[in-house]
């Protein structure tokens, strides 16, 4: 019982939490930095740094031409881009898990996923590609709102309902997506069309990075603010509601900030699993249940987490590349496993 109280204690100690927390950022800055060097070109750590601090005015000199294109152009967009997602998706899944008070719920419960994948493939079978991150994005927005107003139909929304009528979405547009692929894909855009639904982030330029930070700053810093509200729906609605705070617009609100957030960094991505599933329950134990250090903990291990999980996705069978959502599902199913024996044994 000692050893499973250890990680309690750090939620009673400012200065353990501090600490911790600076860990994670130092944790992240250098695997962000040696990802960049890793790749089928040698690049150097004073390479990658050079680089960077000669693009932000720092007077530093760059390296060669082709070096410098490697790092700038190829290789740090797609790991910004994979520490944004990362990060996204951990804080999706930890306001899920509190507002539907399940630990097995995920950022795709409400079928967003499902629809961002829909619009996906209607823009890849018919050779828009560049349109992919916006079509994405509206058809997880559509799959939001057609879950939310299944879940509305007589009555209030509540957890129950919008769970059962996000799976009815997800299976329908999943139908959907099936139908588009078998009536219209053909030639290379069956490939093109796998790597998107098992998450990949090969398309990464700093157009997506601009877009996985700017729902990740807005959309994230703004659930952040509402953390404390997230308190209070773990003891029930009605405890929620006793302490003032209205459950049904709350929950609306929620519910809307993770299809947002989730959507954005599924049109730069595809849907990549496990990561807003397991890290939330990873960090929980050193940040304790308060969301305003639970959630920032997540980020930061979610982001660490994504970034390792791409570079092996790239680099393992070079030269072929796995889509990144198959290493993330060898990654977290073992990793969910051990957290539910735990879970039990704590028990």
């Amino acid at each position: 019982m000692t050893a499973l109280a250890t990680p309690a204690s750090l939620t009673r100690s400012p200065a353990r939490y501090t600490a911790t927390t600076a860990l994670l950022c130092a944790a992240l800055v250098v695997i962000g930095c040696l990802a960049v060097t890793v790749g089928p070109a040698h690049v150097s750590l004073s390479d990658v740094l050079a680089s960077i601090g000669h693009h932000l005015g720092a007077g530093v000199a760059a390296p060669d031409h082709l070096t410098d294109a490697i790092v700038w152009q190829l290789r740090l967009p797609r790991v910004l881009t994979a520490a944004a997602v990362g990060a996204g998706l951990a804080i999706s899944g930890c306001v899920m898990q509190s507002i539907t008070r399940n630990p097995l719920a995920d950022p795709y419960l409400l079928g967003v996923s499902s629809g961002a994948s829909l619009g996906a493939v209607g823009v890849l079978v018919l050779g828009l590609a560049f349109a992919l991150p916006v079509a994405a994005f509206v058809g997880a927005f559509l799959a939001l709102v057609a879950t939310l107003t299944i879940a509305r139909t007589g009555g209030g929304l509540s957890t129950g309902r919008a769970v059962l009528a996000g799976l009815a979405i997800a299976q329908l547009c999943a139908a959907g997506t099936s139908f588009v692929i078998f009536w219209a894909a053909t030639g290379d855009s069956y490939r093109d069309i796998l790597n998107w639904l098992l998450g990949t982030l090969a398309g990464s330029s700093w157009a997506t990075t601009d877009i996985s930070f700017a729902a990740l700053m807005l959309v994230g810093g703004f659930i952040l603010l509402l953390a404390p509200r997230l308190d209070a729906f773990a003891f029930g609605d009605t405890s929620a509601a006793a302490l003032g705070i209205n459950v049904t617009a709350t929950r609306w609100v929620f519910l809307g900030a993770v299809a947002l957030l989730t959507g954005a960094m599924v049109s730069v991505s595809g849907a990549i699993g496990f990561v807003g599933l397991i890290l939330p329950h990873m960090v929980r134990g050193f940040t304790g249940p308060a969301h305003r250090r639970q959630l920032p903990g997540a980020a930061l291990a979610g982001a660490s987490f994504l970034v390792v999980a791409d570079t092996l996705a790239r680099t393992v069978f070079d030269p072929r590349e796995l889509p990144v959502g198959i290493v993330t599902a060898f990654i977290g199913v073992p990793v969910f496993i051990v957290l539910i024996r735990r879970r039990r044994v704590a028990g």
